[in-house]
């Protein structure tokens, strides 16, 4: 079919990858930071498209018929009547709007009509969130307020050259906090309890429809969020899971449904491709290894899994509840972390660092069971971060999540999934593909690990771990 591109805007920088349409052979890339700080909460998103073309410079789209979109999930663009920002972005990582979260939630009836509402209940990063603090905290620039965006709609608007019509997808959308991913439609009355009046939303997507076409004839798909567009870069299909192991932790799964969730521990997000994407997150996971390794004084992750491995399964009955800033699945937000176990036999260095690994992966095989206890099919569980190199996790993970684990190659998942999204809007558009069928790329390249003999293992060192959060946590599971 030709040549697509698919850009993501993270919170840090834009990467782009060149693809070939038909096999996402990866031909070019493209980097840049943004030259803003990455921990910097109001964001001027001009910022965002001077890194765009930085990462673009040197000719690299030439040739490209397409492009998709990814960006950071939760940023909130508020515009006037003009389309002009009222203030900066609010980025998606932004905790300032916690306050604002629980005000909602109790004004619109608690966390049951929230996730019977839109699939979720409002967290500080969700854009309606930011909407109430906006309202609360700045009222003129609320007032202002007339149309709202999300980062991915803001830079497809922004490379159509501003069109009257703005547009998101149904991935995007359903992080919003007043889309519902099992309705398909927004709430709009969510929006003006949140604002204090009503405002203009982007027009959802499906997920091989075209954005629109540049005036140079470039056609810009509907692009989608970051979670989405790795999920898609990755090729899951129903089956898969994917944990993602960074200082903190999220599981996530295709299904079929949008899973309503009173709880508030499943997030029900939509996919690229129409499916549904739930998703689970915990506070801690490699930050209970990095204070691990601070407590036992190795210098780095690598040295803390070679002492691990020392050890055997069950860590000669250490077990640590891995809750070091409280925890959100389960909600536990108060608390802390635990190690109970200690015997004079178990007090060694191995025995602690393995505990460290069983106690991440336990707590993540938790946030996993979540899903598997909403039916949810879980087969091979795709492993992301850093720390999903090392020998420990890859050795005690397939076990301990009783499925079989894939660690993918390094890649730009996000920006592959986003150039997967521009070739079928590009096929489907030239009558070359099914508009309900995406392309057929080459899967990432990974290693495979089976838990085979150690399954019973696994899931006896689940058991102890499981054993031991009940009795320091009764019921935390089923409050």
């Amino acid at each position: 079919m030709g040549i697509v591109a698919g850009l993501d805007s993270s919170s840090a920088f834009t990467r782009i990858v060149v693809c070939d349409a038909d096999t996402g052979a990866v031909l070019r890339q493209g980097y840049a930071p943004h030259p803003v700080e990455a921990k910097a909460t109001d964001v001027d998103p001009q910022a965002w498209l001077l890194s765009l073309g930085e990462a673009a410079a040197g000719g690299l789209l030439e040739g490209v018929q397409a492009i998709g979109v990814s960006a950071q999930q939760h940023g909130l663009i508020p515009l006037d009547t003009s389309g002009t920002p009222v203030r900066p972005a609010m980025v998606g990582n932004d905790k300032r709007a916690q306050a604002a979260a629980a005000d909602l939630v109790e004004g619109f009836g608690g966390r049951q009509a929230w996730a019977e509402a839109v699939g979720c209940v409002p967290q500080s990063g969700l854009p309606v969130s930011k909407l109430r603090w906006l309202a609360r905290t700045e009222p003129e620039a609320a007032r202002r307020t007339a149309l709202v965006l999300q980062p991915h709609d803001w830079l497809v608007w922004q490379l159509l050259g501003r069109p009257a019509r703005r547009t998101t997808d149904r991935g995007a959308a359903s992080a919003t906090g007043y889309w519902s991913a099992g309705t398909g439609s927004y709430r709009p009355d969510l929006v003006e309890l949140a604002l204090g009046h009503p405002a203009a939303l982007p027009e959802v997507l499906g997920p091989s429809d075209a954005a629109g076409t540049t005036p140079e004839g470039l056609l810009i798909s509907a692009g989608t969020g970051e979670t989405m567009a790795a999920a898609f870069g990755l090729g899951l299909g129903t089956g898969d899971a994917v944990v993602s192991l960074g200082a903190t932790g999220s599981v996530m799964a295709i299904h079929h449904e949008a899973l309503a969730d009173p709880s508030g521990m499943i997030t029900s997000f939509a996919d690229a491709t129409g499916m549904h994407l739930p998703v689970v997150h915990t506070l801690n996971a490699v930050r209970a290894l990095r204070g691990t390794a601070e407590m036992l004084g190795v210098e780095d992750l690598s040295e803390l899994s070679a002492l691990a491995v020392k050890s055997t399964p069950g860590s000669s009955g250490l077990v640590l509840l891995p809750y070091l800033e409280g925890e959100r699945t389960p909600h536990l937000p108060h608390t802390a972390g635990t190690l109970t176990g200690l015997r004079r036999e178990s007090m060694k260095p191995e025995h602690l660092a393995r505990a460290a690994f069983e106690g991440m992966l336990c707590s993540l095989a938790d946030a996993l069971d979540v899903l598997r206890g909403r039916g949810v099919v879980v087969r091979r569980v795709f492993l992301l971060g850093q720390a999903a190199e090392l020998p420990a996790v890859q050795a005690a993970a397939p076990a301990i999540f009783a499925a079989q684990v894939v660690v993918p190659q390094p890649a730009d998942y996000a920006a592959l999934g986003a150039a997967r999204q521009a070739a079928w809007a590009l096929g489907a558009a030239q009558g070359a593909l099914d508009p309900h069928t995406p392309p057929a790329w080459q899967g990432a390249a990974a290693q495979v690990f089976e838990a085979g003999d150690e399954l019973a293992v696994g899931q006896a060192v689940r058991q102890q771990y499981a054993a031991t959060r009940e009795q320091i946590h009764p019921g935390a599971f089923n409050p």
